[in-house]
């Protein structure tokens, strides 16, 4: 008899929360919501018991201003506040920021923690790096969407979201903020919730930048809709400049920019044009310079575009050009008949002022890197040994950061027979490397990253120096100590078994004989 009673209540239960949902659709929308008020208003009294709950929790749901005491009763109570749908959540959060913000905190780490896992993923190519997901896969993320959804159309939501992410960037100066901030834009725009993507003043500037993030290059027509944005900016309104510039400094943003201006620089040596006289090449450097200036912006709370130095226009980006000419004339050079001159040497000297540039001027040294990331992934060997010296001091240790190790790990692979030889690997281990991984943790992870991947194809002598110059320190983190340990494991098992390093028998061939000589 219990369970008949029981199997009819469900179905009264299911039969009152499809007539709840029906209310909530029908009739005008005062009297609907008056409805369910009314029902709340009856029902409330019921809330802790399991069986009514749902329908309790229903109407709620469907109410979109529950009165504020019943709100305050849900929140003290941890069970009813588990219970309530996210749409009631909303109301309730978006009066109380730091419930939200406990809400949201746990997101935010995860969101970080899985972005440091992909850098350094064991996982090493050219093809598969941290760059290869399109935009539109990064925001099916399991924190975008969550955040997405707990938003749902509600600006002040949004602008809490937002208000934390700028918090933490300029707490932490990570990055990954800024991905975020963008990636949660576009997500909403993916649900068309115009109530926020109309309000968000970057939105049209932040779309336009997907596509060219998607397509890994600023084309021209793209250029004039971004420069479009960047002078519409108004009097009085210069505070979307902070925004901007997060949106800028997005490493997808970055990469993005830093590609498409080696990309215009090679073609402006076709073109024998100087790079102060392409507007398409200036406005990269402007969104670079904007994307990199961030955090000192939000910081200083001064919203005006950096400075751009003339002498990066004038000096430094005339001096690259003049390396992607040395290397078109030494493989010229290369398939030129050798005469009795000999072959030409690689120039293996940079000019001080390049090291200079990398050192003080940051917008210099992030095109230098991306440029290093270039010489290096099409194989080019010469070019890449005789910039690599460079590296060793750059602004702010921007070639230790684990987004340029990530790339440059991936395109090393594309040089792994080069390992082969004791100058190669004494340059990128002794010269660059090893100069950092006592003081730089994540420098000593992504050298085992690299070792793991490619360390069949180091000579036995220097594998055994790197294994002893690589060995972790008591102050070593768990990460260095595993991959030292996996390293260690791959090692043994390479090593050739005792029976193969036994003395060569000797070879097995017939002797002639001699005849015995007769005596005399």
């Amino acid at each position: 008899r219990l369970e008949f009673h029981q199997s009819v209540f469900d179905e009264l239960r299911e039969k009152l929360l499809e007539r709840v949902s029906a209310i909530a659709l029908e009739g005008k929308v005062e009297e609907r919501y008056k409805k369910l008020e009314d029902l709340l208003e009856k029902s409330f009294s019921l809330v802790k018991m399991p069986s009514i709950q749902p329908v309790v929790m229903c109407v709620m749901k469907h109410l979109p201003k529950v009165p504020e005491k019943k709100l305050k009763l849900v929140m003290g109570d941890k069970e009813l506040y588990k219970a309530c749908a996210v749409e009631v959540k909303r109301q309730i959060w978006q009066d109380n920021q730091a419930l939200f913000g406990d809400e949201v905190s746990p997101l935010l780490k995860q969101y970080i923690l899985e972005k440091e896992n992909i850098l350094f993923s064991s996982d090493i190519s050219v093809l598969h790096n941290f760059f290869s997901s399109s935009p539109k896969t990064r925001r099916q993320g399991e924190v975008v969407q969550k955040l997405t959804q707990m938003i749902g159309k509600n600006v002040k939501l949004y602008d809490m979201v937002l208000q934390f992410l700028r918090t933490l960037f300029l707490r932490t100066r990570n990055v990954h903020y800024c991905t975020l901030r963008a990636e949660l834009l576009m997500s909403l725009h993916d649900l068309e919730i115009n109530d926020i993507c109309n309000v968000d003043p970057c939105h049209k500037f932040t779309w336009c930048l997907d596509a060219c993030i998607r397509e890994k290059f600023v084309d021209n027509k793209r250029a004039r809709e971004l420069q479009g944005f960047l002078d519409g900016v108004k009097k009085g309104q210069e505070q979307v400049l902070g925004d901007l510039s997060m949106i800028l400094c997005d490493p997808f943003a970055i990469n993005t920019l830093a590609l498409s201006t080696i990309r215009h620089l090679q073609d402006l040596v076709g073109q024998d044009t100087l790079p102060r006289e392409s507007p398409d090449l200036l406005l990269l450097l402007r969104m670079l310079s904007l994307g990199q200036g961030a955090w000192d912006m939000i910081d200083s709370q001064v919203f005006k575009e950096p400075k751009m130095e003339a002498e990066l226009i004038t000096r430094f980006l005339p001096m690259l050009m003049s390396f992607v000419v040395d290397d078109h004339t030494f493989n010229v050079d290369q398939k030129l008949p050798s005469e009795e001159k000999g072959p030409v040497p690689y120039p293996s000297t940079i000019p001080e002022a390049f090291t200079k540039f990398l050192q003080e001027n940051r917008i210099a040294c992030e095109i230098g890197l991306y440029y290093i990331l270039h010489i290096t992934k099409q194989r080019n060997k010469n070019a890449f040994l005789r910039l690599l010296p460079a590296l060793g001091e750059t602004f702010s240790d921007l070639a230790f950061s684990d987004i340029f190790l990530h790339l440059l790990t991936g395109n090393l692979t594309l040089l792994g027979d080069e390992f082969a030889l004791e100058e190669f690997c004494t340059s990128l281990f002794d010269g660059f490397f090893l100069t950092a991984c006592s003081r730089k943790e994540n420098v000593h992870r992504h050298v085992l990253r690299l070792l793991l991947h490619l360390h069949h194809k180091v000579l036995p002598a220097k594998l055994e120096s790197l294994q002893k110059a690589l060995e972790p320190t008591k102050q070593s983190g768990e990460a260095v100590k595993e991959l030292y340990t996996q390293l260690t494991e791959k090692l043994e098992l390479h090593k050739p078994s005792p029976a193969e390093v036994t003395e060569t028998p000797p070879m097995e061939l017939p002797l002639p004989t001699v005849p015995t000589p007769a005596p005399r």
